[in-house]
């Protein structure tokens, strides 16, 4: 099983970036999908979620309206479209592909910086 995170990188505020998580070794399609972030200091919180056939998505309040979460069944990828990114948005940002009670699977996750 694997989950590779690309697409991080140093933005300046205001700036966009598009995640993406390449997944392999399990059938990606059953699986909810999930964006988590990492603040230094901080705990692991939940940023974007979408379901195994990708009708629903659930985001978290603080980006709301600004990162948007798909995925391509077809590619095994799920993305994380960040727009108007603010400072406080910098973390490791990583995916995670689960099924309900399971733990499931995490990437290694990719540093995204907001700084001008």
């Amino acid at each position: 099983v694997q989950l590779v995170e690309s697409g991080g990188g140093l933005v300046q505020p205001g700036g966009a970036l598009r995640l993406s998580c390449a997944a392999s070794g399990f059938t990606f399609s059953s699986y909810g999908m999930r964006w988590y972030r990492q603040a230094p200091g901080k705990e692991r919180e939940l940023v974007a979620a979408i379901t195994s056939a990708g009708g629903i998505t659930t985001y978290a309040d603080a980006i709301k309206g600004r990162f948007t979460i798909s995925r391509d069944n077809a590619k095994n990828t799920v993305h994380l479209q960040m727009n108007s990114l603010k400072p406080e948005d910098t973390a490791v940002y990583y995916c995670n592909a689960r099924r309900p009670g399971e733990t499931g699977y995490w990437g290694q996750g990719t540093q995204v910086t907001v700084s001008s």
